[in-house]
């Protein structure tokens, strides 16, 4: 793999499928080569779409697929448990679209399935692989503004969704918190690790999914972390990291951020802006080359975007819904699962 392109299967034909496919075929050393869907039909006009080479009405088809190297998992999250399984079972390696999973019990089994089987396996945050959002971690771990003492991170939608949307849809793990929340508290962890504790309160629908929700991460350290998450109003999408000697503020679009603002005391404010040459703003091709580096290296995890990260994530998450009361359908019944606190 380590001169020829690296071949790709597309698992979903959705927008954030075609959204990846797009930027993968004009990456000259990516290849997509197969797509799966429920359906046949749609397979098709996917791949007529990107010409792709072939389309199959199912997952097994393409889990059977021996010519290719790795699947890009983009079903509706509630899915990936069993579509990221069955690709890992059948040998292939896997990026899979956040959020992970539903929950870390079922992100846990994904991650030991890989592990055991010598299997790459990624989440799809694309934010941790963005030039800009690299740059701003290694300030701050660099002590451009101290001991970080606080973080803050948004992202809401206007809506209004209706109650047969799949954001309000429990069995699709609907609501703000997994679809949008996991921005917020992904950029938090980036920073700060895992969290020691977590408040958290929102705002139901009828269905029982949060519309919005607001939650405070704190660590031994000290430091806080507030991120606020909904698909009932609109917010700036802008993130903030306060220092013990300064501060970074993201003024909108954290998680692929055009520029941002570093204010150390008692100098000027730098403004870092993003370089012409990583692409369009919204570009995923960065974490699409993160992959292809991995597995051109013989990695079988991002050192970008950790494995162990992303189940710390899917406890934070598991404990905000665990407060606020959020459950799925099948959780309940669950004996594994039980009420989630962070380390």
């Amino acid at each position: 793999m380590t001169e020829q392109k690296v071949r790709w299967g597309i698992l979903a034909t959705g927008g954030m499928a075609a959204t990846f496919t797009a930027d993968l075929v004009d990456m000259p050393d990516a290849e997509v080569v197969a797509v799966a869907s429920r359906s046949v039909e749609s397979a098709k006009t996917f791949a007529d779409r990107f010409g792709i080479p072939r389309a199959y009405g199912d997952w097994e088809t393409l889990a059977a697929d021996d010519n290719l190297d790795v699947v890009y998992v983009a079903t509706p999250h509630a899915a990936h448990h069993a579509a990221a399984g069955m690709m890992l079972e059948a040998g292939h390696h896997v990026l899979c679209e956040k959020p992970f999973t539903l929950n870390v019990r079922e992100a846990a089994e994904l991650v030991t399935a890989a592990r055991d089987g010598g299997r790459f396996l990624m989440e799809a945050m694309w934010m941790y692989c963005h030039p800009m959002v690299r740059r701003l971690k290694a300030l701050v771990a660099d002590g451009a503004i101290g001991e970080v003492r606080h973080v803050q991170a948004d992202f809401g939608l206007a809506g209004p969704f209706p109650a047969t949307h799949r954001l309000r849809d429990p069995a699709l793990g609907g609501g703000a918190l997994l679809d949008l929340g996991v921005y917020p508290v992904s950029f938090a962890q980036l920073l700060l690790g895992e969290p020691s504790d977590v408040v958290a309160r929102a705002m139901l629908s009828e269905e029982g999914v949060d519309l919005q929700t607001g939650a405070l991460l704190s660590w031994d350290s000290g430091a806080l972390a507030s991120v606020h998450c909904s698909i009932v109003g609109g917010t700036a999408t802008s993130a903030s990291v306060t220092g013990s000697k300064g501060r970074i503020d993201v003024p909108e679009g954290f998680f692929f951020p055009e520029r941002f603002v570093l204010h150390r005391d008692g100098r000027d404010a730098e403004e870092f802006a993003a370089d012409l040459a990583d692409g369009p703003r919204g570009s995923l091709k960065h974490e699409a080359a993160e992959v292809m580096r991995a597995l051109r290296a013989g990695e079988t995890e991002s050192p970008v975007v950790p494995l162990d990260g992303t189940l710390a994530v899917m406890r934070t998450l598991d404990a905000i819904r665990d407060r606020v009361g959020v459950r799925y359908p099948g959780e309940d019944a669950d004996p594994d699962r039980a009420a989630v606190t962070p380390a």
